[in-house]
């Protein structure tokens, strides 16, 4: 099989392929994102979301694998801004993309102006969209919120910066957080984060499989594929040209992959099915990826990016 042309743009960075892993899987420490680094058919790594202080997280247990996805409740565990700064100042071999976090405004200003004052030139992610810290909405819900959170942000922040979005379920939602995100410069758009607040229900012990929040908690895996494409598709139809779209959520498959390129993506994250197969799973996707645009007769990326047909 020919090797196809996988490489992608996202703001002033050229990536060898469409693959990333989703923030949150495998990024937190020193050893995960030295394997990160060592991944074949990893594009690029994204940081774990980093706080102004570092965070424990929630109580144990918080992630439970299910046949079709996955349930958690994380709560942000990381290690603190510094440390993820300072790490994509050294990482060279892939590039980065870093993920950070804020449970106020005033925390987000503080850590993207460290951001700004610094060496990195490389790509910085906003989340304003974690379902899993008890007490603290996710901002981009709120898009009142969000426009002034975007407005404090770039008065002063010129370097290359996206948001994580949570899922949107109604139509009229993509019109207004387009409406809003369309006012500035982003560089790109990462949906969908896990879908929040979903329950699972363990009948033999008749509990919850998770301890915070009394068991509610953010769904992702297989069964929010619809979900993940629909938010691709619709906000690649509002957005900016300009406003690249990272696709997450759902990936088991090459053609999941493919589907969320089709539907509009630059790029696609992997997050839960890297917890169920291990860090093998990008050299698979790809491999599948490549042999679908093979019998497609595609060569590019671009010769298929977007070009979702409807009846």
């Amino acid at each position: 099989m020919t090797k196809k042309n996988l490489t992608t743009q996202l703001a002033n960075v050229t990536f060898d392929g469409p693959l990333l892993n989703a923030s949150g899987i495998h990024c937190q420490t020193s050893a995960e994102l030295a394997d990160l680094a060592k991944t074949s058919n990893l594009a690029g790594i994204v940081t774990k979301s980093a706080t102004l202080f570092p965070r424990k997280g929630n109580e144990n247990p918080r992630y439970h694998d299910l046949p079709y996805g996955s349930i958690n409740s994380m709560g942000l565990p990381n290690l603190g801004y510094p440390f993820y700064l300072d790490y994509v100042q050294q990482e060279k071999a892939k590039p980065t993309i870093l993920s950070v976090a804020g449970l106020s405004a005033d925390d987000v200003i503080e850590v993207l102006s460290d951001i700004q004052d610094s060496k990195y030139q490389g790509i910085t992610e906003l989340n304003l969209s974690c379902p899993n810290v008890p007490g603290k909405p996710q901002t981009a819900y709120d898009f009142v919120a969000t426009r002034k959170v975007l407005e404090r942000v770039f008065e002063f922040f010129t370097k290359p910066i996206g948001v994580k979005l949570p899922p949107y379920f109604d139509l009229v939602h993509f019109d207004q957080i387009a409406a809003v995100l369309n006012d500035f410069p982003i560089t790109h758009v990462n949906t969908v984060n896990s879908v929040g607040n979903g329950l699972v229900v363990d009948v033999a012990k008749e509990q919850v499989v998770t301890k915070a929040k009394g068991g509610f908690g953010g769904l992702g895996g297989a069964m929010i594929l619809p979900t993940a494409l629909a938010n691709v598709r619709a906000l690649r139809q509002r957005l900016n040209d300009n406003i690249a779209i990272i696709g997450t959520g759902g990936v088991t498959t090459g053609a999941d992959v493919f589907a969320h390129i089709l539907c509009g993506a630059d790029m696609v994250s992997v997050g839960t099915q890297v917890i169920k197969e291990g860090l093998g799973v990008y050299d698979r996707l790809t491999q599948e990826l490549e042999a679908l645009m093979t019998e497609k007769g595609y060569e590019r990326l671009a010769d298929f990016r977007g070009q979702l047909r409807e009846l």
